[in-house]
């Protein structure tokens, strides 16, 4: 029987039992999970599609388990990843403040009845506080009686979470939230999350985030274990274990051969000990009755030897499997791909005087393999920069000129046709490659057999950008120029490293929308672009330094 608290269990704290959770259509997300989650911060990571968003709504209690018992003490904060405000919501309404301001203001203007101090209660300092925790997230000017539709997507992200603090819940649930934030709106999250002090719960990819956290619960096969530490200190333990786990493997095929190898020494033996008794009865040296007595003693001690070294294969072969269920599947991606190779100097994109389509000016130059990072704030036209090299939009002066064979990544994941397999996709990219070659590529992005005969609509999203940089790596003619747009949103850290894997092969030039530093860092970026206005040549943003 399901069992469901939200109260009652002293100090704060989320505890679940053998939790249960499917999917109407059968799909099992939790079979009996357990956790256990104090206060502190806690990055909870795991693959894509893994159960993390699941987890932390049924925490929140917006979804209710099929079996188990989930107890959660003290009041929740739940900021979801994909939850938007209607445009014409006042700033108050969205911070949830709009009745009590209202109060407070008809008692300052003299209206004394009961209603608005009840409303107000002991929140006297409602808009005081409102305009701190806005100031503390960088909001210092987003006035309480604008309108969301005048504020940024980032704004509207930390107009979100600034409504949660200002409820001072027990328990915060973070899902995503630097996705689409940029390095300076960012930077306020992390100070934020560094100063709360009760149970913060947080799924995310970022890795500065992820090294700011107290432990890393992960998420993996359905199973939740907790490691002390920031990310750093989780990857350590991590490849500690894998490297045993390893070990173990094997040391636990080595047994099974030499337990195969003593197996066939019994069948030998035992076919060697009825060829002898064959020869005896045939030579008849000894009475009828006595040499069936050896045969019958020879088999069934044979037959024991044998059964014994099954049952010792067999136990072997259990070991090997316990062994190999502690080595993790996170394949990496390996290919090369020499045709996207730009000797060094040469002149792969001019921009002359560009004015783009959000009045932001750009003149550049890309020479040979260089790797490009495109910084700047959100709105600060660095989409529209690159889908303006990409040939989708016109600049509205200027110059703009791609002098060798280029393809774009964009944010929305919307270039491959969701109806077709991604064999087909690919295909479609790569119309002078054969079947064979097409498949043989795929299987070096991790789709193997029939996991290239997948839908692309039926993808999960990691699995969905894997299949979209697949398709554009091996188009034709090779892309020698790869334009990026926040290619990190929403993929989880395994995606992420198959994603920097396949980038290390990639020999063209490369240049990288984005605001997670550690992924472009682990690029190797040779120079680094800010948009802010106009296009200028910058330091490099190194991880944890705020961007100014």
């Amino acid at each position: 029987m399901t069992t469901s608290s939200h109260r009652g269990t002293p100090g704060p704290g989320i505890t679940g039992t053998a939790l249960t959770f499917a999917w109407p259509d059968g799909t099992t997300v939790f079979d009996e999970l357990d956790l256990a989650l104090g206060p502190g911060r806690t990055g909870l990571i795991g693959r894509n599609g893994g159960g993390k968003s699941t987890l932390l709504k049924l925490i929140a209690g917006e979804l209710a388990p099929q079996g188990g018992t989930l107890r959660v003490s003290g009041e929740i904060g739940h900021l979801p990843q994909d939850v938007t405000l209607a445009t014409g919501l006042r700033v108050d309404q969205a911070l949830g403040i709009a009745r009590t301001r209202a109060a407070l203001h008809a008692i300052e203007a003299g209206d004394a009845r009961e209603e608005h101090f009840t409303a107000v209660g002991d929140d006297w300092d409602v808009e005081e506080r409102a305009r701190a925790t806005l100031d503390g997230l960088g909001l210092a000017g987003v006035g309480l009686d604008r309108t969301i539709g005048e504020v940024s997507g980032g704004e509207a992200v930390l107009l979100r979470l600034a409504a949660l603090l200002l409820r001072r819940p027990d328990v915060l649930l973070l899902d995503e939230p630097t996705n689409n934030l940029d390095l300076a709106a960012r930077h306020r999250l992390y100070a934020a999350m560094e100063a709360w002090h009760g149970v913060l719960v947080v799924v995310s990819h970022d890795r500065e985030l992820l090294g700011r956290v107290d432990q890393i619960a992960d998420l993996h096969d359905g199973d939740l274990r907790l490691y002390g530490g920031d990310l750093a200190a989780y990857e350590e333990a991590v490849a500690t274990e894998q490297t045993a786990a390893a070990r173990m493997v094997r040391v636990a095929e080595a047994d099974v051969r030499r337990q195969k190898r003593e197996l066939a020494e019994a069948h030998e033996k035992l076919a060697a000990r009825k060829r002898y008794g064959g020869k005896m009865a045939a030579s008849k040296r000894e009475p009828k009755i006595v040499m069936n007595l050896r045969k019958r003693a020879a088999q069934e001690s044979a037959g024991k030897y044998r059964i014994l070294h099954e049952r010792r294969l067999g136990a072997a072969r259990e070991r090997l499997a316990e062994a190999a269920e502690h080595v993790r599947d996170d394949a990496r991606i390996r290919v090369d791909l020499p045709r996207t190779r730009v000797p060094p100097g040469r002149q792969v994109l001019s921009v002359r005087d560009a004015v783009l389509r959000c009045g932001a000016r750009a003149t550049f130059d890309v020479h040979g393999p260089e790797r490009i990072a495109l910084v700047g704030a959100n709105g600060a036209g660095k989409s529209t920069l690159l889908r303006t090299v990409a040939g989708l939009l016109p600049p509205a002066a200027g110059d703009v000129r791609a002098h060798v064979p280029l393809r774009m990544l964009p944010q929305r994941l919307d270039v491959l046709d969701a109806s077709l397999s991604v064999a087909a996709n690919a295909a479609q990219f790569a119309p002078g490659a054969g079947d064979n070659r097409v498949r043989a590529q795929l299987a070096r992005f991790l789709f193997r057999q029939a996991r290239a005969d997948q839908l692309v609509g039926t993808l999960s999203g990691g699995e969905r950008f894997r299949a979209t940089l697949a398709a554009l790596l091996l188009a034709e003619p090779a892309p020698q120029l790869l334009l990026l747009d926040e290619p990190t949103n929403s993929l989880d850290l395994t995606s992420v490293a198959q994603l920097t894997a396949a980038l290390e092969s990639y020999e063209g030039a490369l240049i990288v929308a984005g605001h997670d530093v550690p992924f472009l860092h682990s690029l190797g970026i040779t120079r680094w672009l800010r948009l802010d206005g106009e296009l200028r040549e910058v330091a490099p943003v190194e991880p944890g330094e705020p961007a100014h």
